[in-house]
């Protein structure tokens, strides 16, 4: 496969993915921000969506105030921003027409009325009306889109560099998550917070944790696994180490390296010794070790490995970034 047709499937899965966890973190945010709070409380939420997205210094050259309508502006329609939910859609859209020839029909189809339909809605006021259920729409159409892509494209390269984009926006996403909520939620002393201070506080939490697992689909998902109240250590392990969980970094790694091994060529031994590396630390690793020696600095690590592998993906396989 020429490596420019495999960066644009590889490219377009990642904005696809990208716009999907965007429309979660929205979505968690819009209905934690109507429970009762100070003002306070509530433009700090705002704030950590902008942290991770590391998006914070271009929204305050553009807004003034950090509350729930700049952001969700900013963060959908905004033309200057390019991890807008508008900014991946229409780069995903691009991405998928510059390879068409490599896609099924049904695969262009879905990628190009998802565009189009996007800015029907917005042009109609849909997200003004109901915020809620146009982040739905968002999240069902990546959904579509993944499942029409793994039902009619045929199990050769393209699939897999598709697969692969997808995999590593959602593990360098979940992380990005986990950090930021959970640095909010813990004052930034983690360990304290997971021994006794983590019991005194559980019923206050409960709301913020759930709302977490449910920005990744995982509050039944926990409830089947654990069977118990919410506790932030489990939920930890359940985003990070549980290989059964759609959307862990563990079964993230799982799938780029399957993936990964599928597509080696003689120059990525090095590129596919390090995504092996990083999924045997998660598939070996214990949360207890994880918070005992700091979930933030874990996860600061995971998130610069991640990065390591986009860059040594696209030096191995796709158009080379730029320097």
């Amino acid at each position: 496969m020429l490596s420019r047709t495999a960066d644009h499937l590889f490219w377009m899965a990642r904005y696809m993915e990208r716009a999907e966890n965007t429309a979660r973190m929205l979505d968690v945010n819009y209905q934690t921000s109507l429970l009762p709070q100070s003002a306070s409380a509530a433009e700090q939420g705002w704030r950590g969506l902008l942290s991770i997205s590391e998006l914070t210094g271009l929204f305050e050259r553009q807004y003034t105030n950090v509350d729930a309508k700049n952001v969700m502006d900013f963060m959908v329609r905004d033309e200057g921003n390019l991890s807008s939910i508008l900014g991946c859609l229409r780069a995903a859209r691009e991405n998928a027409r510059a390879v068409r020839g490599a896609l099924t029909t049904e695969v262009w189809e879905t990628q190009n009325q998802t565009w189009l339909e996007f800015n029907r809605m917005l042009a109609d006021g849909a997200f003004e009306r109901d915020p809620g259920a146009f982040f739905e729409w968002v999240k069902f159409r990546s959904h579509l889109s993944r499942g029409v892509t793994v039902g009619t494209m045929l199990m050769d390269e393209a699939l897999h560099f598709l697969r692969i984009g997808t995999f590593l926006e959602r593990a360098d996403n979940t992380a990005r998550l986990l950090d930021v909520k959970f640095h909010a939620l813990t004052g930034g002393d983690a360990r304290e917070y997971f021994g006794s201070a983590a019991k005194d506080t559980q019923e206050v939490d409960f709301y913020h944790w759930s709302a977490i697992l449910r920005s990744v689909s995982g509050f039944e998902v926990y409830r089947k696994v654990y069977r118990n109240v919410i506790r932030p250590e489990r939920v930890a392990e359940l985003l990070i180490l549980r290989p059964d969980m759609p959307r862990s970094l563990a079964a993230c790694m799982n799938e780029v390296v399957a993936n990964l091994e599928l597509v080696a060529n003689t120059e990525s031994s090095e590129t596919l010794r390090r995504a092996g590396r990083l999924r045997s630390d998660l598939q070996y690793g214990r949360i207890d070790e994880i918070l005992a020696t700091g979930l933030h600095a874990y996860l600061t690590q995971f998130l610069d490995r991640v990065n390591d592998l986009g860059v040594g993906i696209s030096r191995d396989f796709l158009v080379p970034m730029a320097a």
